[in-house]
């Protein structure tokens, strides 16, 4: 019995360890907006002269992209989650005063992705940007 166990701790361990690694990744504009453009999102980039000055230079890139109701959703894909509050401040400081007055709605971070609507999403449009989110 114990030959067996010393075998298998050590495999057990190194299959956890991989299992682990791929939830921590940071989720990327290059990962996620494939997903997008299934999801019905169009002119979907990643093009850093497109996507405005803050997701441009978001350590793990930006993306734009419209739903088919015009709604525009910007992403900034921070280095981790620990910049997110730093790239939420940039865009409460760079926001137009008419984005001001309801930015609690129009911004949301999931994990070290912030997501920046034109106007409040729907469920369907924010659910389908969270479910596109990928490393």
């Amino acid at each position: 019995m114990r030959p067996r166990i010393a075998v298998l701790l050590p495999v057990l361990a190194l299959l956890a360890a991989g299992c682990g690694a791929g939830r921590s990744a940071p989720y990327t504009a290059k990962g996620t907006a494939p997903c997008l453009r299934t999801k019905g999102f169009s002119e979907v980039t990643t093009d850093p002269g497109k996507v405005g000055l803050i997701a441009a230079a978001a350590d793990n890139g930006g993306l734009r992209a419209r739903t088919s109701d015009g709604n525009v959703l910007t992403i900034a894909f921070a280095g981790d989650e620990s910049a997110v509050p730093g790239t939420e401040e940039a865009y409460r400081k760079a926001a137009p005063p008419r984005y001001k007055r309801h930015l609690q709605d129009i911004m949301q971070a999931q994990r070290n992705a912030v997501l920046v609507w034109t106007v409040t999403p729907t469920q369907q449009q924010l659910q389908d940007a969270e479910s596109c989110l990928h490393p």
